[in-house]
């Protein structure tokens, strides 16, 4: 678990996340979180269940953080209001890929730059990451700007995707 100035970010367990996915405020009353309408898309359901659940099954404790969902909460409003994760173990090299993204309704307040910025540190602490990598969709500003307010540079465009790097140790 990560603990910022304004943020609880808390990676989901392999029960956690097929509870996430059922919806229906599950896992929020679970955690005495407050009910938003919070939604999991059908393709994001689907991708994970055929995917990231198998992956998981197989994987310890400490391998599953690199596969699994990482919610962001809000401490005032004990309410959900992004979700990130990485993309796999990370590589030879010591990469990593993030993917993030915020709950529309809680959009431009700041959560995810605050989100990522967490998880950077909590990467730095890991031995076997040396960066972080995100691929973003170069018509998606909002997302652009996390990165670059986090320090990532761009260091490679593969349209319609750019690719930014961010090095922790």
């Amino acid at each position: 678990m990560i603990e910022t100035e304004r943020l609880v970010v808390k990676p989901l367990n392999y029960q956690e996340l097929l509870t996430y996915l059922e919806g229906n405020n599950k896992l929020e009353k679970e955690w005495g979180l407050r009910f938003t309408g919070r939604t999991v898309s059908p393709d994001i359901r689907k991708r994970v269940k055929e995917e990231v659940i198998p992956i998981m099954k197989n994987l310890g404790e400490e391998e599953q953080l690199y596969q699994t969902f990482w919610l962001v909460i809000d401490k005032v409003s004990l309410s959900i209001v992004a979700e990130l994760g990485f993309k796999g173990l990370p590589n030879a090299q010591g990469e990593i890929e993030i993917g993030y993204g915020t709950m529309p309704s809680q959009q431009g307040m700041g959560y995810m730059t605050e989100a990522v910025g967490g998880i950077l540190q909590w990467a730095a602490g890991q031995k076997a990451v040396s960066a972080v990598l995100a691929s973003i969709d170069k018509d998606n500003k909002a997302s652009i700007r996390i990165a670059e307010k986090n320090g990532f540079v761009l260091y490679d465009e593969k349209p319609p995707l750019l690719w930014w790097k961010k090095a922790v140790k």
